[in-house]
């Protein structure tokens, strides 16, 4: 099989469980305190990702000046189309604690919540498209690690998408088209960055290392903190601590 569609094929293998945690949250009632505990460990399982995978990546091929610049502009960049999104409906829409807006109050909700869901995945397929550049072999760490804190995602924004009143076909039409643009970006970050630099990849994984943890801090901590605030920092540990293991067996 051709290494581009290899990357497609984990790609959408890892944005499959966003699809997974959204049927468990949709036709399953789990306990808040359950969603926010399995929300938290997905925290922490990218967290490692990105500190032993991405970040240490970025810095052996490109340096600390890309790899700094890189982290930087991500989250600035993620930071600043969240906020967009946020004045548009978007801000809850990991929430499963009913914070979502209904669509009957407020009708551009649904679009920023999808646009919103796409947002928070694009970055970590694109790594995994990144991770084939060296030596061909995606990094099974990223990919354990996304498809990890994909499900808790898929769960608690299937959940509060459900209460806030929005129908099956779209709740399943969002995760599933978002598993298929996963597979996408995964073709692309391999594709189009074989031509680069190994300091621009440096620089780009850099980036979607930025993002994604900016992506935990706005999104998935919240929800973590919200429901599970007595335990929500052991099991954001706990989770780093499955990631850092797996990494380094991985090794």
């Amino acid at each position: 099989m051709p290494l581009w569609a290899q990357a497609g094929g984990w790609g959408f293998v890892a944005g499959a469980a966003l699809l997974i945690g959204a049927a468990a949250g949709y036709f399953v009632r789990v306990p808040q305190r359950v969603i926010a505990a399995i929300m938290a460990f997905g925290s922490g399982v990218l967290i490692s990702a990105l500190s032993f995978e991405l970040m240490d990546e970025a810095f052996r091929h490109g340096g600390f000046r890309a790899t700094a610049i890189g982290f930087i502009g991500g989250a600035a960049v993620y930071t600043l189309a969240n906020r967009i999104l946020a004045a548009y409906g978007g801000k809850h829409r990991k929430r499963s604690s009913g914070r979502q807006p209904a669509a009957a109050d407020d009708s551009g909700s649904g679009t920023a919540i999808a646009v919103g869901a796409l947002l928070d995945g694009i970055p970590e397929s694109i790594v995994i498209g990144l991770s084939m550049l060296h030596g061909g072999a995606v990094s099974i760490v990223a990919v354990v690690a996304i498809f990890l804190s994909n499900i808790p995602e898929g769960l608690s924004s299937a959940a509060g998408m459900k209460g806030a009143g929005r129908s099956r076909a779209y709740i399943f039409g969002i995760w599933g088209g978002i598993a298929v643009v996963s597979g996408l970006a995964a073709v692309v970050g391999y594709v189009v960055f074989q031509r680069f630099s190994p300091a621009v990849v440096a620089a780009t994984t850099a980036i979607a290392a930025g993002a994604i943890l900016a992506m935990l801090v706005d999104t998935m901590i919240p929800e973590a903190f919200e429901e599970a605030h007595d335990y929500a920092g052991l099991i954001t540990v706990a989770g780093f601590l499955a990631a850092f293991a797996l990494s380094k067996l991985g090794g």
